[in-house]
């Protein structure tokens, strides 16, 4: 039996998600502050996203992939439209959400003898985003995370991969939707970042980026070495 813990899951990606790991047999624990969720988790939260890994525990005994998934747009930027409190929850929930999502299933994958972490990052976190850039600036911080994280818990056996996708067909777009179709921008069908996310969980890397777009085979983004000392 395979256990998986959802964050976000109850609408857009991370209700996709649910639907096809548990379609496979997967037991999936769906965390979310809205309806339906199995229990409830504040991302933003430490002591929620503990209380969710707690509950996978109570229930199954086991964790054997943690996905990352929750995240909202930031409704502001760094000008005259900068407004604290919004900068605060963006960053609460699509980053702190991964850091503490982590920190609390890290024991209970090493206890059931490894496993996977993804977390939805975005084509954001590769590319700059000048209309959202404290979105981007989270995502960018998330794609850090995963690519340092793949490499310090290899030795558990517990892969870290990031989900990248460009702009799906989520609640999430906002406003956003009506500018991107008039400028004929493909919007991802959420069946397509599942598809990615079922390749990423499939694969044998770690500490990878894999983007989807809209045309492409989602793949892991090839980074350019940093320059070293001379």
């Amino acid at each position: 039996m395979k256990v998986a813990l959802v964050t976000g899951g109850s609408s857009g990606i991370g209700a996709g998600v649910a639907r096809r790991l548990a379609e496979s047999g997967v037991k999936v624990v769906v965390a979310d502050v809205a309806e339906p969720a199995d229990v409830r988790c504040d991302v933003s939260d430490l002591d929620d996203n503990l209380r969710a890994v707690d509950f996978v525990m109570d229930r199954y005994g086991r964790l054997d992939l943690a996905f990352l998934n929750a995240g909202v747009a930031s409704g502001c930027g760094v000008g005259d439209d900068f407004d604290l409190a919004l900068y605060r929850r963006a960053m609460g929930i699509n980053l702190d959400g991964v850091v503490f999502g982590a920190h609390a299933a890290i024991p209970a994958l090493k206890a059931s003898g490894g496993g996977v972490i993804v977390a939805t990052a975005s084509m954001a976190g590769i590319i700059g985003i000048p209309l959202d850039p404290i979105y981007a600036a989270n995502k960018h911080a998330v794609v850090g995370l995963v690519r340092s994280l793949g490499v310090a818990l290899a030795a558990d056996g517990i892969k870290v991969q990031a989900l990248c996708p460009s702009f799906a067909d989520t609640a999430i777009l906002g406003d956003a939707r009506v500018l991107l179709e008039a400028e004929g921008f493909p919007i991802l069908k959420v069946e397509e970042v599942v598809d990615a996310f079922e390749k990423i969980v499939a694969s044998e890397g770690t500490g990878e980026c894999w983007f989807v777009v809209s045309g492409r085979e989602s793949e892991p983004f090839t980074f350019r070495r940093a320059p070293g000392p001379r």
